[in-house]
Order: C-alpha cells, then sequence, then structure tokens
C-alpha cells in the first residue's frame, strides 16, 4: 500500500497524531558549541550553535533519540528535524552548501526511527513528514519601510532555496512533505513551484501538508491574508492535509481551525503551541490542557490529524493520544458539483457566483489606457502610481489589471515593483490583481509577485495549442485564474461564429488536457470598436452580446470578460457619450452573462439615468438598429442635456416643516424628503436636530401605530425608506460624532435606543426578505438593528456582537441546512460563556425544532419568533428588566413541554423499514399506460417575464408581507384590505419596471430521462438502452403506522421498478428568475428604498415559483399525458392536473444534498443557478425538483424515519451515518 492510500486509510478511520516540538526537545539536552560543530565543522568560520538542523549531522544520536521519544509517545507521523535545511536559512551559518545533505540525513535518521517503531508493532504503520519551513525572508513584505518594493530576496532565489531541500528529503525516504509555519503565502508558492518541478524530476508525487500560522486575534497571516484567501491562494496545489500550526494556543487558533475546517476540502490538521508563552518567552500549558482543547477540536469535527508545536513535549503528545482516543474523525469532504463559483484572492477572497454583481476591473493602472499612470510608473514615482490604483479600489473596482507594456520600460521590472509595492498597501492588497500584458516574460514576473489567486491577461491560441498549453500550465502551476482572449493561429475573432468556436475550443483543451477547473477560464470575446464609419464594424456590439450568451451556455462554469472602453475609442473625447455607450452596452452584456468587464471603476454612467434622446442614439449604434445611427449620434452628441422634473403639491405640503415630515413618514412618501429635510435644517440650525426632533417624532407615531395594529409591515418598511433617505440627506451636514448618532437612527426611531439588536442569516443561506422586514419592525420601535446580511459564520456573529456589545442575537435560514448551523451557533455561545437571548426566525425553523434542537445546546434564553410582527413583544419583554426573568420561564416551560411532547412522539412505534417498504403504493405495471416524452435529455428554457405573470401566486408574496388572506379575496379584508390593495399597486409599478427594462433575466434548464427504481432508489439512464446509469436519486419513505390500510409512500413507488421491465421515465428541473436581482435591490437600497428592495425580492421569489409552474406545464406536454390541458391560472395554483414536482428539501425528500445529484444530471450551471456549500440554491429566487408523471403522484410527509432506515440510506449515498443523520436531522426517530 503506498503512503498516500495508508494515510487516507489512518485518516477515514481515526485521528492521527503528529509529535511535538523538536526545538523544545533539543533544548533539554543543554547542548554546546562542540555538540553543533561535531568532528566535522572543527574549523568552520562561523558560530553553529542554535542551528539545530545540522545537529542530524553532528548529534544524529540526539535528534533520533527525540523521534524515539515521539513514537514511543504515540506520534503516528514524526517530521524530519529539517525545518531551517534550505538555502537561504543556512546561509547564516554558511552552510548553504550542505543543504540536500542535510535533508537527505536529516529524512534517514527519522526513516529509521519510524521503521524501527513500524517494526515492532507492524499493525500500525509510522509516518516521515518532511519538515520544510517559511525561511526567515518574505516575498511579500519590505525589510525597509522606506522601500515598500524592496524585497530582501526574489520569488526565483526561494524557489531555488527549496528545490534542494525538496530533493533530499524525497530521496531519504520521507512518506510525505509538509510546507509549516506559512506566514507568507507568496514564499509557499515558491515551495510549490520548486516541489512540484522535483517532483516531476523524479516521477513521484508525494501527498503534501500545508501548514500555515495565524499570528494574531486577526485571523490574518503575517503578510496580510485572511485564512480562506489563503486557502485559495494555495488550493490549486491540491495539498493531501491543510491546517494550522505555531503562534497561538489551542483555545487562541479554534476559531480559526473551526473557518478552516469547513472551507477545506481535503483532510485537516492542526498542531498548536503549548498555550501563549509567559514573560520569559516559556510556555507553561500542561499536557492535560492541551490534551482538552484538542479533544475539542476532534469532538467538533475540526481535524483529521493532531500534534504539537512550540512548547509541547513527549508528555503532550501521549496526552493528546490518549484524550482523542475513539473520537470519531472529520470526514474528508467532497466536492460539491454544484458549486460553480470563480474563486479569485487578494489579501481576501473574491467569490465571483452566478447572481454576483457585475464585477469591475479598474482600468487606470494601465499605462495604455492612463496618461497619468504612465509618466508616474516611466518617473519611478511608485508611491503616487499607487495611489492610482487605490482610487480605482475606492471606487468599486473589484479587480485591478496592472498593465505596464511600453516601448521605453523595462516592463519586467515595472510590472514586478509596483506589484511589490501595492503589496504593502492593505487597501489595495485586499482585491485579486489582474497581470496584464502581451509579453510572456511579463505576465510571468507578475505572477512572482503575488500572494493571493490572481487573473491572467491574457494567453490564447494565436501562436498554437502548445504555446497555449504550455502556458496555461505555467497559470495553473502559480494557482491563478486566466483570460483567454478570442484569438486564435489566423488572427482576432470578429464574428459570432469565430468567438465562440475559438472559446470553445480553449475550453477543450484547459479543461481536459491543462487540468483546469472551468471556474478559473475567463473568456474575452473582444470587445471592438464601433462608429468607426466602417460599416463592417457595426456589428461588434451585437456579436459580442451573442457570443457571449452562446458561450456561457456551451461551456459550464467560465466567466466572460471584456476591455470595455474599447467600445466607444473611434469617440474619445466625448466623455458624456462614452459613458452612456459603456453603460447601454453593459446593460444588455450583462444580461447576456457578461460577468466583468475592464472599466473606469467610479465613472460608470447608471442605465437608468441616460436621458432617453441620448440612450436612443447611442442604442441606435449600439445593437446597428439604422445605417446613419454613428452620424446621428456625432451630430447630437454636443445637444445632450438633463431635463429636470417638476411635481405638484398635495394640500398637505401647506402644513410646517416639521408637521410635513412626520405625515411623510407615517404615509411612506419621498417626494420632497430631502427639500423638507434642508428647510428643517435651515430652520432648527443643526441637523441633529431635525433628526432627534420631527423625524423621530414621526417614526414614534410609526411604531406606535404598527403596535396597535393601525399599520401593516408594508407600510411600516416605506415609513423606514423615508427615514433614511432623510438622514443620509442630512449626514455630509453633521460632525463625525453626529453623523454616527445619525447613522445609528436610520434603524432606531427614538432618541435613546432601546436596544441592541445583531441579525443574520446564517452561514450558508443567502435567503433575507423575513429578516429584513424583522431589522425594519424593529428599527421603527426604536431598537438599533446591526444587520450582517446573509451567508454569516458563526464567528462573525459572536465577534460582532461582542464587538457592538449586542443585547439580542437574532438568527435566520429558510433551508433545512440553516437548523444545524444555527445548532452551530448555539453550541458556540455556550461554549464562549456568551448569554445573549438566541432569538430564531425563518421558514423552516419552528417552536419545535428550537426547543428540541437548539435550546438544550445553549443555557441563555433562546426563543423561536414566528414571523416579524411578533418580533417587538419578543425582544421588549426579553430586554425588560420587570418584564424578563417571567418572560423566560414560561419560554423555558412551554420548550420543556415540547421535548416532552417530542419524546413521546420518538417514543411511538415505527414500521421497520423492511415492513415500510412491504406495505408500498400498489401499481398495475402491466396494465399502466405510462407516458413517453417527445425528447430525452435536456433543454433549456428562457421565458420572459411577461409570460411567467400569469402564473403567479399572489397569495404568498402578501404571506410574505404578513398579510393573510386568499387572493384576491384579501382586497376585501375589513382590516387589511386598504394596505393589501396599496402594495400589490406598488408591486405592479416595480413588476412593470422590471419587465420594461428587463432587469430580471429568467433562465431554466429541464429535461427527461429513462429511469426505473432499484428498491427505494430512482436510477437515471443515459438513453433508452438503459445500460448506462447517470444518475441515482436516493428516496426515503414513510415509516410511521398508517391507519386505513394506506401505503408507506416513497416518491419511488411513482416509478417503475426495475424488475417490472416497464420503460419508464422521470424528469428534473431547475429555475431561477434572480439573475438581475442583485443589481435592482442594490439600486433602490443605495437610494435608501428598503421598501421597494423587498418588493423586488419578493416579487423574484414569486416568479421563481411561477417559473416553475410555467415550465410543469410545458413538460407536461412535453411528456405527452396532457397535450390537451386547458388550465386557468386558478387551476394551476391549485395544481388540479396529473403529476407532481417534488423539490429536494421538502417533506417528500427532505435531503437537501440530493441536489447536488440534481444539478449535475441538469447542468444547472450552465443556466446560472449554483449551489452554496449548505445546499442553498444560488441566486435565491430559484427552484428545483423533479418531474413525476405516475397517476397516484401526490405530495406527502417523509414524518419520522427509524434508525434502520437511516443506517440502510446512509449505506446507499456511501456516506457515513452520522453524516446521514445530519442530512436528516429533523426527521429522526430516535
Amino acid at each position: 500500500m503506498t503512503s498516500r492510500a495508508a494515510l487516507d486509510h489512518l485518516l477515514a478511520n481515526r485521528i492521527a497524531i503528529l509529535d511535538g516540538a523538536m526545538g523544545t526537545m533539543i533544548q533539554r539536552y543543554r547542548l554546546e558549541e562542540r555538540d553543533f560543530r561535531g568532528d566535522r565543522f572543527v574549523d568552520h568560520d562561523q558560530d553553529l550553535k542554535g542551528n539545530n538542523d545540522v545537529l542530524v549531522l553532528t548529534r544524529p544520536d540526539v535528534v533520533r533519540a527525540i523521534h524515539r521519544q515521539y513514537l514511543e509517545a504515540g506520534a503516528d507521523i514524526i517530521e524530519t528535524n529539517t525545518f531551517n535545511a534550505n538555502a537561504i536559512s543556512q546561509a547564516d551559518y554558511g552552510l548553504q552548501a550542505l543543504i540536500y545533505e542535510l535533508n537527505l540525513e536529516g529524512a534517514r535518521v527519522a526513516r529509521a526511527a519510524a521503521d524501527e517503531a513500524t517494526a515492532r508493532n507492524p499493525e500500525r504503520r509510522r509516518f516521515v513528514a518532511g519538515s520544510i519551513g517559511p525561511t526567515n525572508r518574505t516575498l511579500s513584505i519590505s525589510p525597509d519601510v522606506n522601500d515598500p518594493a524592496l524585497r530582501a530576496t526574489t520569488f526565483d532565489e526561494m524557489r531555488e532555496a527549496y528545490v534542494d531541500q525538496a530533493r533530499g528529503l524525497i530521496e531519504g525516504g520521507v512518506d510525505l512533505l509538509i510546507l509549516e509555519t506559512i506566514i507568507d503565502t507568496l514564499n509557499t508558492k515558491a515551495a510549490i513551484v520548486a516541489i512540484q518541478d522535483v517532483q516531476a524530476s523524479l516521477g513521484v508525487e508525494l501527498p503534501l501538508m500545508i501548514s500555515v500560522t495565524v499570528t494574531d486575534r486577526s485571523g490574518r497571516t503575517l503578510a496580510g491574508q485572511t485564512l480562506d484567501a489563503f486557502y485559495l491562494a494555495i488550493e490549486h496545489a491540491r495539498p493531501f492535509t491543510v491546517g494550522i500550526n505555531c503562534a497561538l494556543g489551542a483555545a487562541e487558533m479554534r476559531p480559526y481551525l473551526a473557518e478552516l475546517s469547513r472551507i477545506a476540502t481535503c483532510w485537516t490538521h492542526a498542531y498548536p503551541n503549548a498555550g501563549l508563552p509567559n514573560a520569559f518567552g516559556e510556555y507553561d500549558e500542561l499536557p492535560d490542557a492541551t490534551a482538552a482543547h484538542l479533544r475539542d477540536f476532534a469532538e467538533s469535527g475540526f481535524a483529521n490529524i493532531l500534534g504539537g508545536c512550540c512548547g509541547t513535549t513527549p508528555e503532550h503528545i501521549t496526552a493528546i493520544a490518549r484524550a482523542v482516543e475513539g473520537v470519531t474523525p472529520r470526514p474528508r469532504p467532497s466536492a460539491t458539483t454544484g458549486n460553480r463559483a470563480t474563486r479569485l484572492a487578494g489579501l481576501e477572497p473574491l467569490i465571483i457566483s452566478a447572481d454576483s454583481n457585475f464585477q469591475m476591473i479598474g482600468e487606470r493602472t494601465n499605462v495604455t489606457g492612463s496618461k497619468r499612470f504612465a509618466r508616474l510608473i516611466k518617473n519611478d514615482e511608485f508611491a503616487e502610481a499607487a495611489a492610482v490604483a487605490l482610487d480605482q479600489v475606492r471606487g468599486g473596482a473589484n479587480m485591478i489589471d496592472v498593465n505596464v507594456d511600453e516601448a521605453m520600460l523595462d516592463s519586467e521590472r515595472a510590472m514586478t515593483t509596483f506589484l511589490n509595492y501595492i503589496a504593502t498597501e492593505p487597501e489595495i492588497a485586499r482585491v485579486p490583481v489582474v497581470i496584464d500584458s502581451s509579453k510572456w516574460s511579463v505576465i510571468e514576473a507578475g505572477l512572482k509577485c503575488v500572494q493571493g489567486k490572481p487573473v491572467v491577461n491574457s494567453i490564447s491560441l494565436k501562436e498554437g495549442e502548445a504555446d497555449f498549453l504550455h502556458k496555461a500550465k505555467i497559470v495553473r502551476q502559480f494557482g491563478a485564474a486566466a483570460v483567454v482572449m478570442a484569438f486564435d493561429e489566423t488572427g482576432q475573432a470578429d464574428t459570432v461564429e469565430r468567438r465562440v468556436s475559438i472559446c470553445q475550443r480553449a475550453y477543450r483543451l484547459l479543461t481536459e488536457q491543462a487540468g483546469f477547473d472551468p471556474t478559473d477560464i475567463i473568456f474575452d470575446p473582444n470587445v471592438l470598436a464601433i462608429a468607426t464609419g466602417l460599416e463592417e464594424h457595426n456589428n461588434y456590439a451585437v456579436d459580442f452580446i451573442e457570443a457571449t450568451r452562446i458561450i456561457k451556455a456551451t461551456c459550464p462554469g467560465v466567466k466572460v470578460s471584456g476591455g470595455i472602453s474599447n467600445l466607444s475609442f473611434a469617440l474619445r473625447g466625448n466623455d458624456t457619450v462614452r459613458e452612456a455607450m459603456h453603460a447601454a452596452f453593459l446593460y444588455r452584456a450583462i444580461e447576456a452573462g457578461l460577468d466583468m468587464g475592464i472599466v473606469n471603476a467610479g465613472q460608470l454612467a447608471v442605465y437608468a439615468d441616460i436621458p432617453a434622446d441620448l440612450l436612443e442614439h447611442v442604442e441606435d449604434v449600439l445593437f446597428n438598429r439604422r445605417p446613419d445611427a454613428t452620424e446621428r449620434l456625432v451630430a447630437f452628441a454636443d445637444q445632450v442635456k438633463g431635463v429636470a422634473k417638476t411635481r405638484e403639491s398635495d394640500a398637505w405640503r401647506e402644513l410646517p416643516v416639521e408637521a410635513r415630515l412626520s405625515h411623510a413618514l407615517v404615509h411612506g412618501v419621498v417626494d420632497f424628503i430631502e427639500a423638507d429635510a434642508e428647510e428643517a435644517r435651515q430652520k432648527l440650525g443643526r441637523p441633529i436636530h431635525v433628526i432627534e426632533g420631527p423625524l423621530m417624532d414621526g417614526m414614534k407615531i410609526v411604531g406606535d401605530l404598527f403596535g396597535a395594529g393601525k399599520m401593516f409591515l408594508p407600510q411600516v418598511v416605506k415609513s423606514a425608506r423615508a427615514m433614511k433617505r432623510a438622514v443620509a440627506y442630512l449626514e455630509p451636514f453633521m460632525t463625525e460624532d453626529e453623523a454616527d448618532a445619525a447613522r445609528q437612527t436610520t434603524v432606531s426611531a427614538g432618541r435613546t435606543s432601546e436596544g441592541r439588536v445583531l441579525l443574520a442569516t446564517v452561514k450558508g443561506d443567502v435567503h433575507d426578505i423575513g429578516k429584513n422586514i424583522v431589522g425594519v419592525v424593529l428599527g421603527c420601535n426604536n431598537y438599533e438593528v446591526i444587520d450582517l446580511g446573509v451567508m454569516v459564520p458563526v464567528d462573525r456573529i459572536l465577534d460582532e456582537a461582542a464587538a457592538r456589545k449586542a443585547d439580542i442575537i437574532g438568527l435566520s435560514g429558510l433551508i433545512t441546512p440553516s437548523l444545524d448551523e444555527m445548532v452551530v451557533v448555539a453550541r458556540e455561545m455556550e461554549r464562549r460563556h456568551v448569554q445573549t437571548p438566541l432569538l430564531i426566525g425563518g421558514a423552516t425553523t419552528s417552536r419545535q425544532h428550537t426547543a428540541v434542537k437548539i435550546a438544550p445546546e445553549f443555557s441563555g434564553p433562546t426563543v423561536h419568533v414566528l414571523d416579524a410582527s411578533r418580533a417587538v413583544d419578543v425582544v421588549s419583554s426579553l430586554l425588560s428588566d420587570r418584564q424578563r426573568d417571567g418572560f423566560i420561564a414560561g419560554v423555558r416551560a412551554e420548550q420543556e413541554e415540547l421535548r416532552e411532547r417530542y419524546a413521546g412522539r420518538r417514543a411511538k412505534t415505527l414500521l421497520t423499514i423492511d415492513a415500510a417498504r412491504a406495505n408500498h403504493l400498489k401499481t398495475d405495471w402491466d396494465t399502466l399506460k405510462i407516458p413517453v416524452p417527445w425528447f430525452v435529455g435536456r433543454r433549456t428554457a428562457t421565458p420572459s417575464i411577461e409570460e411567467l405573470v400569469p402564473f403567479i401566486d399572489w397569495t404568498f408574496f402578501f404571506s410574505a408581507w404578513e398579510l393573510k388572506g386568499r387572493f384576491p379575496d384579501i382586497f376585501d379584508h375589513p382590516q387589511y384590505g386598504g394596505p393589501a390593495r396599496e402594495l400589490y399597486e406598488n408591486a405592479q409599478q416595480v413588476l412593470e419596471r422590471i419587465i420594461r427594462d428587463k432587469r430580471l433575466t429568467p433562465s431554466g434548464v429541464y429535461g427527461f430521462w429513462p429511469a426505473n427504481t432499484d428498491g427505494d432508489d430512482i436510477v437515471v439512464y443515459k438513453d433508452d438502452a438503459r445500460r448506462i446509469e447517470v444518475a441515482r436519486f436516493h428516496m426515503l419513505r414513510q415509516q410511521e403506522p398508517i391507519a386505513d390500510g394506506r401505503p408507506n409512500r416513497s416518491l419511488a413507488d411513482f416509478v417503475a421498478p426495475r424488475e417490472s421491465l416497464a420503460p419508464d421515465y422521470i424528469g428534473a428541473f431547475a429555475v431561477t428568475s434572480g439573475i438581475g436581482l442583485d443589481a435592482v435591490t442594490t439600486e433602490y437600497e443605495r437610494a435608501k428604498d428598503d421598501y421597494n428592495a423587498i418588493i423586488s425580492k419578493a416579487l423574484a421569489d414569486r416568479l421563481a415559483e411561477a417559473f416553475a409552474e410555467y415550465l410543469h406545464a410545458q413538460a407536461r406536454h412535453d411528456w405527452g399525458y396532457a397535450p390537451d390541458e386547458q388550465l386557468s391560472s386558478e387551476d394551476l395554483i391549485g395544481e388540479k392536473y396529473r403529476g407532481i414536482r417534488p423539490a429536494f428539501g421538502y417533506p417528500a425528500c427532505p435531503d437537501h444534498s440530493e441536489k447536488t445529484t440534481l444539478f449535475s444530471l441538469l447542468e444547472a450551471s450552465a443556466a446560472g443557478i449554483e449551489l452554496t456549500e449548505s445546499f442553498a440554491m444560488m441566486p435565491g429566487s430559484s427552484v428545483s425538483g423533479l418531474y413525476l408523471s405516475h397517476p397516484q403522484a401526490k405530495y406527502f410527509n417523509i414524518g419520522r424515519v427509524g434508525r434502520d432506515q437511516v443506517e440502510d440510506y446512509a449505506a446507499r449515498k456511501r456516506v457515513s451515518v452520522e453524516q446521514a443523520e445530519q442530512w436528516l436531522a429533523p426527521n429522526l426517530g430516535y
């Protein structure tokens, strides 16, 4: 068995033990200079004491004895004594010529000790890890504060320093290599390149451990990277294990290890110091204390390998081994096939998913496009040049494109110097760099300066396939993504066909031969100049957009970019027209799938702000709508002007300004809010007086009316919008202290906040409509609200809560995996001894789940909040000195009763899974006429919004606003018929704008496949030959005894079993209406318009469900069993048709993880729909599921399942029982 296979087997079955500190043990021997010199270096001209690595030559007996002590203590893996055995570190001792020998002997000494231990107990194989430290220099930090671009060494020197070390360790017989105590990821990249080169020359590939050091509680490396950015930067090396060592004790390391273990898709490890050093630099933490922390790591599922670093001894290792014995190891995660996000990094990560906003690549750090930048680079004024980059970042650039190609420049030197300079500027370095050059040597120079995961701009097929693949493999070796230009051997592509064919060819080469992940491919199909006067150029913009659409559809996972300013090159000198042209082009290109572009960040026009007459002329040119378009645009350019709008006042406009402001807030009127705020500022003297006076008075009225049931959620949200607009206007006139107070006031409507509430949608979940409404309601009732947004990890929730002194923590989630994450938060709150009350809310949450699963993990108050209207009462009760104790006692009594009731429910007898299967739904498959779809395979669906509107179920739209009642009867409700009508009218206005401006892009995929069941699995075949299995859906079955002899159902019952020989079929679908939603909501939020932002999100959700209903109707027609179906909208909403469309995560198939198979089958990412690590769909306004045509198919609830079915289910899915239990937690009946 190979070392890798043996290690995989070991880590899958138990937690492996790594040894402890070599240096600490050497200190016990009190060695002198003569020990370090030995006989060999008696006459060496430099002191050697302290050079521990040389002891493998001069005192191998000491090193061997230490190895043996750690092996006897229980270590499975020992590290070689070669931490500093590299050319750079050994140069300090004059021994740089001995690197290969030091590592060869270091490996041999450790190998011999490990083999001795294995020989004594052959059942327990011991392993040797070749230790490779970071050297004593860094590639990302200047040694001279006066020269930020200076480096103590170069990337090539660093790589060379590691080559002989890696070769010596490998040839000395190590089982794996470990890059440890990483303080600078760029050093690690040099080591990775060296190791890969050496291994290629030797024809071997050893497992690679990569171990980072978090230097302090900021959670960053010494060179400033966050943990997730670090992981993205080294992920290309495909580490065997990744983890953390040194700098911190176990207690301090915990949150960072927790985060790393969540994001890593490989094995993980940790070997902390024995606590933090005392005042004398010594480590005092006793073995049992360290072991207790590491047992916590093990029980929390954070690590597969545990050991010790500085200050730890064989006694620590013995205690650790004993403490973690029998603890189940962390299962190695499997990569989520639905995850098609492009992941880049500077000091911080940049995740570009299907529903991300358009990504701006700042263009001004380009000597060709910016005269200022060119002048500064030519004059070596790099500090001023860095300011250009900073302007781009502050202007909103998500990345910065750096190009220094100029005939009079040493471009390699300029690229190196500039990138080194901005690496020391955290505000710039936090974003990824796009290394841009037409010279490959300049790109290579740039790759050697960037510690994150950058983008290379660009590679192409211009010089043929061999050159293309050579460069692509170098890009991959450095862990970068690549822009691929639409060039080939015959030149630049300028038609749709050429653009598409070149990109498809490049895609195949990169994914099939160069080992590229598709998400690391960014195609640039060539934005070319229009309005040049040449007729053959007139269709360039249209062709780019159409090519983008086809490339995204046929090359799953890729992103598309372009140099946007190229488009208007012929019109340079007229910035107004150029900016309008860029905005209009981007608006249409983003709809087609453009993900990013090189732009002047901060100077993009807003499409909606372009005057109609200018827009008409610009779009005539863009879309080649008339032969004289260019001439008309040029003639019109000098006449571009905006047109002011006027409005008539209503009667309330005659009231005093204080009353007008109050009226505006109560009625949510924003038309005059800024003018009135200014008038009030002039009258009252200071803006803070306006906020604390008439604005606060108005919001107090809103809170009172809502509390009395005289205002409803839609109206409250409109009031909050007016308040935010007013405060935003007044802020520039305030002092800093006043502005801080005002920012709190936008979510807190009283003179003194009643309390501070922190809200977050938990990690893995992207849904936030309900949370946003709760925030607005609390704000209108005088609570300060801190909203952390969506996908928020536990450490950020609790760290922010502590830093902001939150009085309440509120968690929200929509999908069932979020319930598990809420348990994680509660457990971590208990571990940290946090007693802040915890609120639980969201569609899948319940009083019972909160009582049974969450509350027992946390000794503080845990309260389920049913909806936004209850939030105020709950929060006020928890924060009231008079009501708190009684309220908490009542909640706990109710939760205890729910737990008892649940225990009784669990105590009720379940059928065995065999008995439940015997009672399955009976179908006479010999006589049932099984419909046959007219096609097999997948199809895309891209209906217009107009086509989906008739399928909207408005009842659920009103439910989101807590207005209960069926549509349209709700309009006649005596209490909230009026607010419902007003909300509906406003929603129609937003919907009309979405339709008119094509702001949302419905995108879907569906299909049919031959299928039969194998037990409770639905097996999907490639074609009607039914020989090649392409997917397998694992279904559950009801196990509770059912009255009246009714069957114990499974969705598998609705598909013909394999043994029936009946040729059945299954359908599948995934749809979204959320593409473009971020841009819509961001636009409203920037305008301080939460009301329309929430309406937009609620509409997108309803449109997604409407899309699912629309597509199901199409599927029934395509399947042939409802060719003449004529159903009204009410009939469709009432599901008065044959067949069902069950969705994973819902009662009949509650396991969300099955979406991974579904998305793979459908290639859903090509439709712009992805999965998060918790199987939430992105964009959030998405629906997916199966189509089943059986005439008796109906929805049902799986209910409780027994241990026997869970074990069977885990075996069928080939996962651990523990993993299956986690996925099925709400359904467990034991």
